[in-house]
């Protein structure tokens, strides 16, 4: 039989991949990834990211080969490699599931195109989002700026059910292209080798991912409303990564929740909103390509941001400050904490993510996209819409962000969401010694100069 490409990309799962599901169906499945970070626009990965990537790609290449699909490993540009592939194989058709950025349509809308010309069956698929963003509009017919009434909407859409995995299946018997070998990539640090606090945090891959998911929906769901801003307790349900790797369709988090919903109420719903939160975030970038680089009110273009590493006494100040708050060496203990939690963990809790992102914006005067970056390269979970998309909304420069007068104050975050002090003590344990740093800025004097900064914008 002439094979089926299914490739993949974010999807790095068996179940609910209609993708998969597809090739599969037509009896002869090959999976193909190929880690593309050469292609126009495509942005290159971060370090944790690339550490997540490779253990997912193992466990995929046994999940793959459960069902008898084989997983064929290429890097490079993807365009030329999936064309190289399909038709050294002679494949009948080629199937993935679709992205929204904007590089990522062009070039698989190149891609789709070309195989059709060369008599291929080539289609794609929803699976990473509930919902198409050029599906969803205003009662203007444009993009939604702001989450609620966007969340009203997409929430009253009728979502699929998930797809189990096909069933194995006899596996392609012809010539498959050589596959590369994952460890000639080094995706792994080497010098140093900094992952292992990830190692101790995580398992990647969709085993884990719905162990993790029972779990929450049968024990953190009732309390999620409650303790959802609590990093001292285990109130998150820790799904983003999985999420943001496709290890987990939102599909699959969706109905799993809404089987609780009659039961538990309100805990069920601002889980949910937050399910919404991850597709608004996707909606401004389908519609805002530049959305990690361009602020979405342009009004900010004038604000005085710093940036770390020009010249000039404002950016050797920030640089300073910059690398205080990389560090976890700010004076101010939830930001602290969380900064290290992040280094150990590849993680940090959504609260103190808030509190350190405004403390760098508006207290040290730093650029979001300076802190965007930084996520990027250090966070597990960090994906093109969700990350700068929150850094717009702490900013105030994005689309139903924040008012700029809204500062969190490290200190009263600290004594109201970790009002014991376990969050902090467990990342901090010199907090108490002389060895812990005095705060970096005056937060008082600093708001006030941030306020100040805002009130002379042009309106």
């Amino acid at each position: 039989m002439k094979p089926s490409i299914v490739w993949l990309r974010d999807d790095l799962r068996t179940t609910d991949n209609p993708a998969l599901r597809a090739a599969a169906d037509d009896g002869a499945a090959v999976a193909l990834y190929v880690l593309d970070e050469e292609s126009p626009g495509i942005r290159p990965l971060g370090g944790a990211a690339r550490w997540w990537l490779h253990h997912s790609l193992v466990t995929l290449r046994e999940d793959l080969a459960t069902l008898g699909v084989p997983l064929v490993l290429r890097r490079g540009p993807a365009a030329g490699i999936v064309r190289e592939t399909a038709t050294a194989m002679g494949a009948e058709s080629l199937y993935w599931n679709r992205r929204y950025g904007e590089p990522e349509r062009t070039l698989d809308a190149g891609i789709k195109t070309w195989a059709r010309e060369s008599g291929m069956h080539a289609e794609s698929f929803q699976a990473s989002l509930l919902h198409e963003p050029w599906a969803v509009t205003t009662k203007q017919g444009g993009p939604f700026k702001v989450f609620t009434p966007f969340w009203r909407t997409v929430s009253g859409l009728d979502f699929r059910e998930p797809l189990e995995a096909p069933e194995p299946g006899r596996g392609f018997s012809g010539r498959i292209p050589e596959s590369e070998e994952l460890d000639s990539w080094g995706l792994l640090p080497r010098n140093p080798g900094w992952s292992a606090g990830l190692s101790e945090s995580w398992r990647p891959g969709s085993a884990q991912a719905h162990e993790l998911l029972d779990d929450f929906v049968e024990r953190g769901l009732a309390d999620y409303s409650v303790n959802r801003d609590r990093p001292d307790l285990p109130g998150s349900s820790r799904l983003s990564p999985f999420l943001r790797w496709g290890q987990l369709s939102p599909f699959e988090v969706w109905h799993a929740q809404q089987r609780r919903r009659r039961e538990l109420g309100d805990g069920v719903a601002v889980f949910a909103a937050e399910l919404g939160w991850r597709e608004f975030c996707w909606h401004q970038y389908f519609h805002h390509p530049d959305l990690a680089t361009a602020n979405l009110r342009p009004g900010f273009d004038h604000y005085p941001w710093a940036w770390p590493g020009g010249r000039g006494d404002q950016s050797q100040e920030a640089e300073v400050f910059l690398r205080a708050w990389q560090e976890g060496r700010t004076g101010f203990p939830m930001v602290d904490a969380g900064q290290r939690q992040l280094w150990h963990t590849g993680w940090m809790h959504n609260r103190v993510r808030m509190v350190a992102a405004s403390l760098l914006v508006k207290n040290l005067g730093i650029h979001w996209r300076v802190g965007e970056q930084w996520f990027w390269d250090t966070l597990v979970d960090a994906d093109p819409a969700s990350n700068p998309a929150n850094w717009q909304w702490v900013a105030g420069s994005g689309a139903d962000a924040s008012p700029f007068f809204r500062i969190f104050n490290p200190e009263t975050q600290a004594t109201k969401f970790d009002p014991h002090g376990s969050y902090v003590g467990q990342w901090i344990p010199e907090l108490a010694t002389a060895d812990y740093p005095e705060p970096v800025v005056d937060l008082k004097a600093s708001r006030r100069e941030a306020l100040d900064a805002y009130g002379s914008l042009p309106r």
